[in-house]
């Protein structure tokens, strides 16, 4: 206990010797980060830019950077080390894209795929259709092989469809990205504010050759959090088991993204392949069309005959915390 007091008050006098102008702040930060006891890598205030933009024509930069913690002195990439510019991983084609291209039904966009973009799995497999609307960034994988990324990292949203030939049962892994302005706390400018949370999202259709759905979105996915920001206050943050939780932090927005923590949590090796366990990760958590605020995009509303069945609902799926929750793990494994 005597060490991880010693080492936040000197992480405090750091950060009030590199510039912390107000003695009150100094000393929350360094309380702060004395009392936390969760199993996560701290970090705090604003990232340093290593990639200015990765898509310039967006409708926000979409920039990544570095970070290093105050407690254990690990760097992080933020808001996540993607695959956006690996080529050997296929852009996910479009659904609704205003970048590219944009359809007003699911038909229209199924019949425009090219045979050749379906990524063979299991040469005597059948051919799975998903489609995707993801807020902000996901990448696909089925049975450990990368089968589609989303083409557009950060804004304006879009939606993808992607096919792949594979046989039941088969392993679903998503990484789902929540993106940032102001790299490493989790913000963006929205509602007045400079640095307010973003929020995420991910909502997917599975349908084989005939059409049927064989698989949705919903609570029976597993989602673990890997990266938590914008947080005032460590204090919030709790874990029960393998559930990483900031259900009691604060979502207010603010002017000074400096003060604000992230914790950050190491992907496992291998959460990608086929058969990984992710038996004690925690359940994803559903939330409605109006949480994660869809009903006015057409790049969701051109499709919710796919998304929003009256028989299969696909449900958007995250963490426990839709708002300060960033980089999330989705795991499920289809075999019907």
């Amino acid at each position: 206990m005597m060490k991880v007091y010693l080492t936040s008050t000197l992480i405090g006098l750091t950060l009030f010797l590199q510039g912390c102008d107000n003695s009150e702040a100094h000393t929350t930060n360094t309380i702060s980060a004395a009392e936390y006891k969760g199993s996560g890598s701290v970090t705090f205030g604003i990232a340093e830019t290593t990639t200015p933009n990765l898509f310039p024509k967006g409708g926000r930069v979409a920039e990544i950077g570095t970070i290093k913690s105050i407690n254990d002195n690990t760097t992080w990439t933020v808001p996540a080390a993607v695959n956006f510019t690996n080529d050997k991983i296929p852009f996910a084609p479009d659904l609704y894209n205003d970048y590219g291209q944009r359809y007003n039904d699911a038909k229209a966009a199924l019949a425009a795929l090219d045979t050749k973009d379906i990524i063979e799995i299991d040469a005597d497999g059948e051919i799975v259709t998903v489609y995707i609307f993801a807020d902000n960034y996901f990448e696909m994988y089925i049975n450990g092989v990368a089968v589609g990324k989303d083409p557009v990292p950060f804004t304006q949203f879009n939606a993808n469809i992607i096919q792949f030939k594979v046989k039941k049962p088969f392993d679903v892994a998503v990484l789902a990205v929540d993106w940032e302005e102001n790299l490493g706390t989790g913000t963006e400018s929205n509602r007045g504010v400079s640095a307010h949370p973003g929020d995420g999202g991910f909502v997917a259709v599975f349908k084989n050759a005939d059409d049927q759905t064989i698989a949705i979105t919903d609570s029976t996915w597993k989602a673990q959090n890997y990266y938590t920001s914008p947080i005032t206050d460590l204090s919030c943050l709790t874990e029960s088991g393998t559930s990483r939780l900031s259900t009691q932090c604060t979502i207010e927005g603010t002017n000074d993204a400096s003060v604000l923590y992230g914790v950050h949590w190491a992907i496992p090796k291998g959460w990608e392949k086929q058969g990984y366990d992710d038996s004690q990760w925690p359940a994803a958590t559903t939330f409605s069309n109006d949480t994660v605020g869809v009903d006015n995009k057409k790049s969701y509303t051109n499709f919710t005959d796919i998304f929003d069945n009256t028989e299969q609902d696909a449900q958007f799926i995250w963490s426990t915390n839709l708002n300060l929750d960033n980089k999330i793990l989705l795991r499920k494994t289809v075999a019907k």
